[in-house]
């Protein structure tokens, strides 16, 4: 109980601001049903809670008065097993090749505020967790670590945007994933490795961009 008055005490205003936020997506996505008459992207609801775990995880960890190395290390994998789900919210505007042209700019607005929520959720979870590392891992190596973070956050997303697979097969359906992986890295497959390459170079200069700002006194 002191954890969670202690959570919710220390990121207040992040907590509200991003309910808020979330909550107006919702709101947009409750119009869109009722304008078009169908339930056509209500699944991006359910895409935004799986962008949520991550961040609970490093709040969660975050909040804790002291975290050592195995307790970490055990939920860093955790986390970066669902991390992609966060920044995964912004291939849904793949959707808009199939949705009607009438109110067009209504369905943009409601997947790019779910993409927006998402990448805020990235964002935050990665800060926490690149805080967190700090403390038990020698500077020389985080760097390279987050580098390898964004690339296999774009490699996970390609998991799941074109081959269809979740984050809850690492447990249930292992042999089935890392048989596609070991296709991917072994095999020529061009879509995957460039996805991969521009989708994590844009989470990787977004991120550094947006660190640059917040340090900055302008």
């Amino acid at each position: 109980m002191e954890t969670i008055k202690t959570l919710i005490f220390n990121r207040f205003k992040i907590i509200s601001l991003l309910t808020i936020s979330m909550a107006l997506s919702i709101v947009l996505l409750m119009i869109r049903m009722k304008i078009h008459q169908s339930f056509y992207l209500l699944f991006l609801i359910w895409n935004l809670f799986l962008a949520i775990i991550p961040f609970a995880i490093t709040t969660g960890l975050t909040s804790s008065k002291k975290v050592n190395k195995l307790v970490l290390f055990f939920f860093f994998g955790i986390w970066l097993l669902f991390l992609p789900n966060a920044p995964y919210l912004v291939t849904d505007l793949m959707h808009l090749t199939r949705t009607d042209q009438s109110f067009l700019w209504l369905d943009i607005l409601v997947i790019m505020s779910f993409a927006f929520n998402g990448l805020i959720l990235f964002f935050l979870s990665l800060s926490d967790m690149e805080k967190l590392l700090k403390q038990h891992l020698n500077s020389k190596l985080l760097t390279p670590l987050m580098f390898s973070i964004f690339g296999l956050t774009a490699f996970g997303i390609y998991l799941g945007r074109f081959l269809r697979h979740n984050s809850w097969e690492i447990i249930n359906n292992p042999l089935n994933i890392f048989r596609d992986i070991f296709n991917i890295v072994f095999q020529p497959n061009i879509e995957a490795w460039i996805f991969t390459l521009t989708f994590g170079s844009f989470l990787a200069v977004s991120y550094w961009m947006l660190k640059a700002f917040s340090n900055s006194k302008i």
